[in-house]
């Protein structure tokens, strides 16, 4: 059988490819004094709140499971318009608002929509893989650009004058970032957009961890800046609703046709039942929630980062917002004779029985240094890696 180019530039997910190897040895050590603790994968340990349940239920007995318009409930992109006036002081008509099959689903129509074959389009690297697979599945190329801790691990204006080209149509950024939990300036994304547009090309933001920032400084959606930014989102992360596959797409005026087209095409609608669930996660209780939960994060945080400083695994940039820590493994792993950050992850999860993810996947700046830690999981749980990492160091100087 005859495999398409498309396919074959599309490399493996190897967080996932590393979560398969953590979930058979799991398997072996279940019923262990040490089962294995999962700091790998980036999904909150909460899930969704009693009020989003209950609304999903209400509308599979109301038989409210039909398909919705492409671009989703009405009354739902009304709820998202009221968020980003009330949480972030800006207005976004629903009517540039676009509900899709989760972030993924977003990216892909933007990319379609706006990407032709050959264009190039400019990520920070590190970054998060898929963003770039769906450049590469449009036919585009995506373009990494090294990032340094000192820039925080994105983009500046003067990196992306730089790099541009004859072939570069835009820039993709994420703030706050996977893996690093990092968000750019408002003041320099504002800069970085206004080079993009001086040369006719799109600013498209992931911004799925948008409702998961710490830091007042950062806090800010891209879309304060001008209704040409394009901003993806998703009901995941900030509203612990990972499974349901739901999230939003915000589009100029112009583009809103053309991407309801494909969504028509590619997508029909996003689950109905996930969008009527999704309406309550914007009543007063369920907001009380998400912001106690963040307030978890946030401690979690603060707790874990030090701790791996301790160890040695220095955090460069302290994440102000998401639920990661991009921490240099070069240090400990010396110590422990281990080359880089792919063999370190491996051994963490044999030795410690702590499942991380290496840098392999986020790009090439000196990834093979970094590992990715994920504070998505209970505080105990960071606690109790805590205790194996630095029991694994110790024995293995001992010996």
């Amino acid at each position: 059988m005859r495999i398409s180019k498309r396919a074959e530039r599309i490399e493996p997910f190897y967080v996932m490819e590393v979560a398969k190897a953590a979930s058979t040895l799991a398997r072996e050590v279940a019923h262990t004094d040490r089962p294995m603790i999962f700091l790998n994968i980036g999904e909150p340990d909460f899930t969704a709140p009693p009020l989003v349940q209950e609304a999903a239920a209400r509308a599979v007995r109301a038989g409210a499971t039909q398909y919705t318009q492409a671009t989703g409930l009405d009354h739902l992109r009304e709820r998202i318009s009221g968020w980003y006036r009330d949480r972030f002081g800006v207005e976004v008509p629903a009517r540039r608002i676009v509900i899709t099959a989760g972030a993924s689903a977003a990216l892909q129509l933007a990319c379609l929509a706006l990407i032709e074959a050959g264009d190039e389009m400019l990520l920070p690297d590190p970054s998060y893989p898929c963003n770039r697979h769906f450049v590469s599945a449009a036919d585009g190329r995506a373009v990494l650009v090294p990032t340094t801790a000192a820039e925080r691990f994105q983009l500046s204006a003067a990196k992306v004058e730089a790099a541009w080209t004859e072939r570069t149509r835009g820039v993709l950024l994420a703030s706050p970032s996977n893996p690093t939990g990092t968000s750019i300036a408002p003041d320099e994304l504002r800069r970085i957009h206004e080079v993009v547009s001086k040369r006719g090309g799109i600013t498209l933001v992931d911004e799925i961890y948008l409702g998961l920032s710490y830091d007042d400084a950062y806090g800010h959606t891209a879309l304060a800046i001008d209704d040409q930014v394009i901003s993806i989102n998703s009901f995941s992360k900030y509203f612990n609703m990972t499974g349901w596959r739901l999230g939003w797409l915000v589009v100029p005026d112009a583009l809103v046709p053309v991407v309801e087209r494909l969504a028509q095409n590619l997508f029909i609608c996003a689950s109905t039942v996930s969008q009527h669930a999704a309406l309550a996660c914007f009543e007063p209780e369920s907001i009380a929630e998400y912001e106690r939960r963040r307030a978890e994060f946030k401690a979690r945080r603060d707790w874990f980062i030090p701790q791996l400083d301790a160890l040695g695994l220095k955090v460069p940039v302290v994440p102000d917002g998401a639920f990661y820590a991009w921490a240099d493994c070069s240090s400990f792993g010396e110590k422990l004779g281990i080359a880089n950050s792919w063999d370190f992850a491996f051994e963490a999860m044999k030795q410690a029985h702590v499942a991380i993810t290496p840098g392999r996947d986020f790009g090439s700046a000196e990834t093979s240094r970094f590992v990715r830690f994920s504070t998505a999981s209970s505080m105990a749980h960071l606690q109790e890696s805590v205790q194996r990492l630095r029991a694994w160091a110790a024995a293995a100087v001992a010996a």
